[in-house]
């Protein structure tokens, strides 16, 4: 399934697939009557800020609820999870239970044996009319035997709504515009995601992307275009920092996570609004590290976190869309605001005109090399 990824069909099945579900207004529970296990405090491994919060409303406080000997304690060190894990692992102590890993990532991991393989249709429950987990998640989502899909989000762009008078942003060229839109951006440490944008605010199709990138030609057309506006960014690297540099106006101009900028939005009222063109589409999921102590209590509770109902419900906390097709017909409210939440998924039709696919397998094989010409670039 990992070939699908590399497929423009399989986004467009996906995004298909999200806005017809999303659409739908039936209303279905799946049960989760799983025994709990021995009580045990578990560490769960995540990004912080919204998502953690929508994480802990879903599935977390449900799941203690269900099972008061058992104790959920958050770690909000996703950013560095699969350096940790493979030093935890490598070590022979390992402290975490459950990871919440970028799919790249989790590839990575599961080659490098840093985590526990899950079988879909043995460990996750199925749909409430009996489809297999393993056809009830979106085409393409068990990219690797160690991974458990949860959510379908995108990094995208908010910018200032006071900061260029009139003018919205309306394209990633844009970003790279000092001039129309003078002023600090904030973008994500790291490669994967600026460098495809780099490419197409340079004229490339986003179709040939990686292609391109796969040309010394091409990795350096990327670099070229990123520093025409490198001495204007501030670099970040935990998802709630891109929000907040908005907000205080240390920035007009920043990449995020669709969910993070929701909640500055709808949530807070920031005079924040995103620009969803070229949204770099992805999924996340779990992986159990391999060696965890607490491996049975993790498939139970993975088993009631990944259901149909459990996925449904973290959307009414972010705009991040379920990874199960049984799950999105049951996507209504927000749980506070009362308001709908198709209109903010990045898979919702108007949000979803020319989005960019994020290529797992690609950014697997060439994350070392390309992380460390972007370290050295970004020290010059």
């Amino acid at each position: 399934m990992k070939d699908l990824l590399k497929k423009g069909t399989a986004l467009s099945a996906v995004v298909a697939g999200c806005v017809l579900a999303f659409s739908a207004t039936t209303t279905t529970t799946a049960s989760a009557d799983e025994a709990c296990g021995a009580d045990v405090t578990m560490t769960y491994v995540s990004w912080g800020g919204a998502y953690s919060a929508s994480q802990q409303k879903a599935y977390h406080d449900p799941w203690m609820a269900k099972c008061p000997g058992i104790k959920i304690v958050n770690d909000d060190s996703a950013s560095e999870g699969l350096a940790k894990l493979r030093a935890q692992v490598e070590a022979g102590n390992v402290t975490w239970d459950l990871v919440d890993m970028e799919a790249a990532q989790a590839v990575t991991a599961c080659e490098e044996g840093l985590a526990e393989e899950i079988d879909p249709d043995t460990h996750l429950a199925p749909a409430p009319d009996g489809t297999p987990a393993s056809k009830d998640f979106f085409d393409g989502f068990f990219v690797s035997e160690c991974y458990i899909p949860q959510i379908v989000y995108s990094t995208t762009f908010g910018y200032r709504t006071d900061a260029f008078g009139d003018k919205k942003l309306s394209s990633i060229a844009d970003v790279f515009d000092l001039e129309a839109f003078p002023g600090k951006r904030a973008l994500e440490k790291r490669p994967d995601g600026n460098l495809e944008w780099a490419l197409i605010a340079d004229g490339v199709p986003a179709s040939d992307v990686y292609d391109v990138l796969e040309t010394e030609e091409g990795v350096a057309r990327a670099f070229n275009k990123l520093a025409t506006i490198k001495d204007q960014v501030i670099w970040w690297t935990k998802g709630a920092q891109p929000p907040q540099l908005l907000a205080d106006g240390e920035v007009v101009i920043a990449s995020a996570y669709n969910g993070r900028l929701f909640s500055a939005i709808v949530e807070k009222n920031q005079p924040i609004a995103m620009m969803w063109q070229w949204q770099v589409f992805a999924i996340d999921g779990w992986v159990i590290p391999k060696g965890t102590k607490n491996k049975d209590q993790v498939l139970k509770y993975l088993r009631f976190a990944t259901d149909t109902q459990r996925l449904a419900d973290q959307a009414k906390y972010i705009s991040y869309g379920p990874a199960r097709k049984s799950s999105a017909p049951l996507v209504g409210k927000h749980a506070d605001l009362g308001i709908d939440m198709g209109p903010h998924m990045p898979t919702a039709p108007e949000n979803a005109k020319e989005t960019l696919l994020y290529n797992t397998d690609w950014w697997a094989d060439n994350r070392e090399s390309f992380d460390e010409r972007f370290n050295a670039w970004l020290a010059k």
